[in-house]
């Protein structure tokens, strides 16, 4: 979720769920004086309600894949690091135009493991037609400040929902009141029975670091 975050699809029509932190900046740059919702929360209550955002993406990994040999090509052992960073530099970026290439709204990076002993290139579809269904207020979704973030027991309602539009081939299109929510290949259930004790969890964060 728009590069620093992580996401959840929670429905077939492209409803996603992130933390209220996450979505922040978005909330507040559709508050103002007469309607505050950092401080009175937003939900829209149809589709047409829902706030379009600039500048807000949301990215989808498609696949990722060992490159080493083909961004180490032409490398010789005699070369200085600086030779070597300009090979891979240059390699790197044909390897990512050309898997850029392959579909609408492709994006990929090619980074180093292992202080640049391995190489993969990460793929993701970018949705950037995002759009704010819903948030409460912050007095329950930065409940704590961020003195609580990761702590536990924890008392927030730290949350905010979007949706994702697409267009009518459900590919990544540019904002356009034609576009439709997008039809995701798969979505979490919503548990309405609640938890129990003992009930499995599990935590996942996307590595911010590759070494």
């Amino acid at each position: 979720f728009n590069g620093g975050c992580t996401g959840e699809i929670i429905s077939d029509e492209g409803l996603l769920i992130t933390n209220h932190h996450c979505g922040y900046s978005q909330i507040q740059s559709h508050s103002s004086v007469e309607h505050d919702y950092l401080k009175d929360g937003f939900w829209a209550m149809t589709r047409a309600e829902e706030l379009p955002n600039k500048n807000l993406y949301v990215a989808f990994l498609e696949y990722m894949d060992d490159v080493t040999d083909r961004v180490l090509e032409g490398y010789d052992p005699k070369m200085t690091e600086e030779q070597r960073e300009e090979l891979v530099k240059k390699n790197s970026a044909v390897i990512r135009k050309e898997a850029e290439s392959k579909g609408k709204g492709l994006k990929a990076k090619v980074a180093p493991l292992y202080y640049g002993n391995q190489y993969f290139i990460w793929v993701y579809k970018v949705f950037t037609d995002v759009r704010l269904v819903g948030a409460p207020p912050s007095s329950i979704g930065k409940f704590g400040g961020d003195t609580d973030n990761w702590m536990w027991p924890r008392h927030t309602g730290d949350f905010s929902m979007f949706r994702i539009y697409a267009g009518k081939d459900n590919e990544p299109a540019s904002y356009s009141p034609e576009n439709v929510p997008y039809k995701p290949k798969k979505s979490f259930k919503i548990n309405a029975s609640g938890i129990k004790e003992g009930d499995f969890t599990l935590v996942y964060g996307f590595p911010g670091r590759t070494n």
